[in-house]
């Protein structure tokens, strides 16, 4: 018997990285879970593949975190096709680094609407359709939210808000019994990680490290199925750093 068996989840951007990890993880826990992706049809339905060669059951679902309607329409879905919701992971987010004299509007809008906008909306769906039982949402946050390195200001931003608002909603939601916390991953092996870090500025950051190496999404993803257990049943509102020891 998994520890999460009989549990339905939803995790956002869940087609690659430090999503899909978690997906596959709740899955091997027992829980059924619904890969959601915004465009990369193929890479969710190889997350699904490899959940169900596993035993485990899952489905893909797409939606585009950043629109309101899409949102509403995802959980909709969930609720349609399983009849419940237990745990939503909201990991979908982009991160572009831009030195202040360069941030356009638009890339503004990009990230807040989705980093921010679409955890707020798709926590608030999350709410309103967990079960007397009450329910768990875990938030995927970043070092990023503290540390705020240069040309990050935007992104930085992004991630403090999701961390404020994982404690505001943990203190609103609990006597519902539904618990809120964040993960906050360090350098991380992800394609985001290549797209916007360089080589020798990863290599300073494992030199800040204390256990001296880049994580992986696979442990990103086993402190997100603990939170998700009853084994974490008395953390709430929370922000747990998952980062070798960074700093």
């Amino acid at each position: 018997m998994g520890r999460l068996n009989g549990k339905v989840a939803l995790v956002t951007g869940a087609s690659r990285g430090i999503g899909a990890a978690i997906a596959r993880r709740l899955a091997a826990d027992g829980a059924v879970v619904i890969v959601n992706f915004q465009s990369s049809a193929g890479a969710a339905e190889a997350v699904v593949e490899a959940i169900e060669r596993g035993g485990g059951e899952a489905e893909a679902v797409q939606a585009d975190m950043s629109d309101r309607a899409q949102i509403a329409g995802c959980f909709a879905e969930v609720h349609q096709r399983f009849g419940r919701l237990d745990i939503l992971v909201n990991n979908a987010a982009v991160a572009e680094y831009h030195p202040l004299t360069d941030v356009a509007e638009e890339d503004f809008d990009r990230q807040f609407d989705l980093n921010v906008r679409g955890v707020l909306f798709a926590s608030q769906e999350a709410a309103r359709g967990f079960g007397e039982a009450g329910g768990v949402i875990i938030n995927i946050t970043s070092g990023a939210a503290e540390a705020a390195p240069p040309g990050t200001s935007v992104y930085s931003a992004t991630k403090a808000a999701v961390q404020a608002m994982t404690r505001a909603h943990a203190a609103e939601l609990g006597p519902r019994g539904i618990r809120v916390n964040a993960v906050a991953p360090g350098i991380t092996a992800t394609d985001m990680l290549a797209a916007n870090i360089p080589a020798e500025a990863q290599q300073a950051l494992v030199g800040q490290t204390a256990l001296g190496r880049v994580g992986t999404p696979e442990e990103i993803a086993d402190v997100v199925a603990f939170l998700a257990s009853d084994e974490a049943r008395w953390i709430t509102g929370q922000v747990i750093g998952v980062n070798g020891g960074l700093r």
